[in-house]
């Protein structure tokens, strides 16, 4: 376990492991050391370098936004302290006064122009386009019209421009060539695949106004080691090696609700599981073979064996809390019997044989999905790989009848993330290969249209389109869980899985 004591900047640092030791304090250890075992490793130190959930929820400690989301999800100023939409295409955000960088300058609406250029400029990067392009849509332009004052300008009306803000991070130009950012912590030390290691800002002018308790943050360091596997996470936490973990199988929760010193964390995720049908050949072009892949699963039961009950059912696309959801898309039941005379009706009286692709850490799920399946006379083979290794078979010269068991996030709690890439014309995550003009249609007038109540109108004919033509068969939305120590106070998980370590604080013991 990395243990190492940090001091100083990148590098400064005791030759020794040490053990941290805490005092029996009442109050928080406002110089403690915060724990927390990680699945993953940073993809890239910098905030313009990647497209990964996990190297995001680090970075956003480390990088504030223009703006982001207080617990309800509703969007507040962040290093801004007001914006407004200036005209269907242009934006103006006015910067709070005196923020200090890592490097104790002060932020100005200059360095938000050199952050977002490197976002959006190709090549921006060092010859490199920024893989985030994408998230800012149709942004044309950033320029600095006073000090504190920054003004975007869109090519085209895109309603969901502020709600993809808070996952752009602000990043200035450090005086080494390095970046540097503002917010509660600075990245000091990384050992690829063992530890990231962040220190305190000092400084740091305290976040969200409407986010309390606002200031600096409360523990001194963050030592977050990588350890990929579940059980040895959870058994980090329990050993004490740990203050929080992150990514708790269902199956560990019961361990840590027994355990004296540690509890469970949960909270409604954004990411939505389904089934992909490859709908460009045969069986699956045929909708009511489709329709028998959904009256074949007992999604309910899959859920409490694999899940631990901690997930919510879909009928579409969009979890329960995105802007737009259509709440009334029917809902196809458990019916074996029903599945087998709709296969029956399409020609495979029968029943048929097809591979259900899956990534590896879902093989034990797929498993159980096909022997529901077979019960309906689906006989499906499980093949387990990597995405590349998936989209190559999907796309290769052998086109068997596939399925895909894979899962799509909407942090933005907005469809265009979403919906746009699941079930848009090539769109680049659309592995049913489905395509729909109307709902195309559809998707065009809602990206560009700023009245809400017609916005969010559009979005629920398009999901209806899509529960009806069926491309995928949409399984649940699993809860986000968490272990977390006793000792931990000011901890809340957020619904767009991002870990806000300002105000974590550790009693003494």
């Amino acid at each position: 376990m990395y243990r190492k004591r940090y001091r100083g900047r990148r590098g400064q640092r005791t030759a020794a492991l040490v053990v941290v030791a805490l005092l029996a304090f009442a109050r928080p250890l406002a110089g403690a050391e915060l724990r927390i075992g990680y699945p993953s490793d940073l993809v890239s130190e910098d905030p313009a370098g990647y497209r990964d959930r996990w190297t995001e929820i680090l970075l956003r400690n480390a990088f504030d936004g223009l703006l982001t989301r207080d617990p309800s999800m509703r969007l507040v100023p962040a290093l801004s302290e007001s914006w407004e939409r200036v005209g269907p295409r242009r934006y103006e955000f006015r910067l709070r006064e005196g923020i200090r960088l890592h490097d104790g300058r002060t932020l100005t609406a200059a360095d938000v122009v050199f952050s977002f250029e490197r976002l959006t400029r190709p090549g921006g990067l060092n010859g490199r386009t920024s893989p985030r392009k994408a998230l800012l849509g149709p942004l044309a332009s950033v320029t600095a019209v006073d000090p504190l004052t920054v003004r975007f300008e869109l090519d085209s009306p895109w309603p969901i421009f502020p709600a993809m803000l808070p996952f752009q991070q602000v990043a200035a130009a450090g005086a080494d060539s390095g970046l540097v950012g503002s917010g509660p912590f600075r990245l000091v030390e990384r050992i690829p695949d063992e530890a990231i290691v962040f220190e305190r800002h000092d400084a740091y002018f305290g976040g969200a106004r409407e986010i309390p308790p606002v200031g600096p943050a409360c523990v001194e360091r963050l030592v977050v080691n990588v350890v990929p596997g579940n059980e040895s996470r959870v058994a980090g936490l329990m050993a004490g090696d740990f203050d929080l973990v992150v990514d708790v199988l269902p199956h560990s929760i019961p361990a840590l609700e027994r355990h004296p010193d540690t509890e469970v964390r949960v909270v409604d995720g954004t990411r939505s599981f389904f089934i992909a049908l490859d709908t460009r050949a045969p069986p699956f072009d045929d909708r009511r073979v489709r329709e028998a892949v959904a009256h074949a699963l007992d999604r309910e039961a899959l859920v409490a064996a694999h899940l631990g009950g901690k997930a919510t059912l879909i009928d579409g696309i969009l979890s329960p809390q995105t802007f737009g959801k259509n709440r009334h898309l029917p809902r196809r039941d458990h019916d074996p019997a029903r599945a087998r005379a709709l296969l029956a009706e399409a020609g495979y009286p029968e029943g048929l044989d097809v591979a259900l692709d899956v990534a590896r850490p879902l093989f034990s799920l797929a498993e159980s999905i096909a022997v529901q399946l077979a019960e309906a006379g689906i006989r499906a083979e499980t093949v387990a790989g990597t995405a590349a290794e998936i989209a190559t078979r999907r796309e290769g010269a052998e086109r068997r009848a596939r399925m895909w068991l894979k899962s799509w996030g909407g942090a933005a709690l907005d469809p265009v993330g979403i919906f746009d890439a699941t079930h848009r014309s090539g769109g680049r995550g659309n592995a049913a290969g489905y395509g729909n003009r109307r709902l195309d249609a559809l998707l065009d007038a809602a990206a560009s249209e700023l009245d809400e109540t017609q916005r969010a109108g559009l979005y629920r004919q398009a999901e209806a389109i899509a529960s009806r033509d069926l491309p995928y068969v949409y399984l649940w939305v699993p809860q986000d869980v968490y272990g977390v120590s006793k000792r931990l106070r000011g901890f809340a998980a957020a619904p767009d899985g991002r870990l806000n370590l300002q105000d974590v604080c550790l009693d003494g013991e």
